[in-house]
């Protein structure tokens, strides 16, 4: 297992040195509105993520992302799929990659996952994910950004990540 991120550091940077960092619709012209912040549920340390989805203007989603191009989770061959421990609000939110190969900002490997209001352990293995908007095949050994997206519907995003590994 590699551990991406496991909430140790006092601020948004992941295990690697690279930051998280808070992505919205808003890049688009949509009003969906969130944010970003260090959290704590029942004694785990997390990334929270929170904010209202809204479709309004072409919009739909919130995205925590992590750029791991110039890490060693970049090359990810060596492993099955991704590993998150996550706690949320009842509701389906999604694991974005991108690749070496997307050029466009809307293409990426997308698997959904549900986080119910306690603590769960969830493997998204690299077969699970689809093509969104792009034709190529996943090249896991040019893994450039990690998506975790609250997407696609109006509601509300309320969603704690403890910790994220390739498995």
């Amino acid at each position: 297992m590699l551990l991406i991120d496991d909430r140790q550091s006092n601020g948004l940077a992941s295990n690697l040195g690279s930051e998280w960092r808070m992505v919205s619709d808003s890049v688009m012209g949509g009003v969906s509105s969130g944010i970003l912040a260090l959290g704590s549920i029942s004694g785990k340390k997390c990334l929270h993520l929170r904010g209202s989805v809204r479709l309004e203007n072409s919009g739909g989603f919130l995205q925590a992302v992590l750029d791991i191009e110039r890490t060693e989770a970049s090359n990810a061959s060596g492993y099955q799929g991704v590993l998150l421990e996550v706690f949320g609000n009842d509701e389906t939110y999604n694991l974005h990659l991108r690749t070496g190969d997307i050029r466009s900002p809307w293409q990426s490997y997308r698997a959904s996952f549900n986080a119910p209001a306690q603590w769960l352990t969830v493997k998204l293995p690299f077969d699970s994910f689809s093509a969104y908007r792009i034709e190529k095949e996943m090249d896991i050994a040019h893994l450039k950004r990690i998506g975790i997206v609250a997407i696609g519907r109006a509601f509300t995003a309320d969603l704690c990540i403890a910790r994220l590994a390739l498995y």
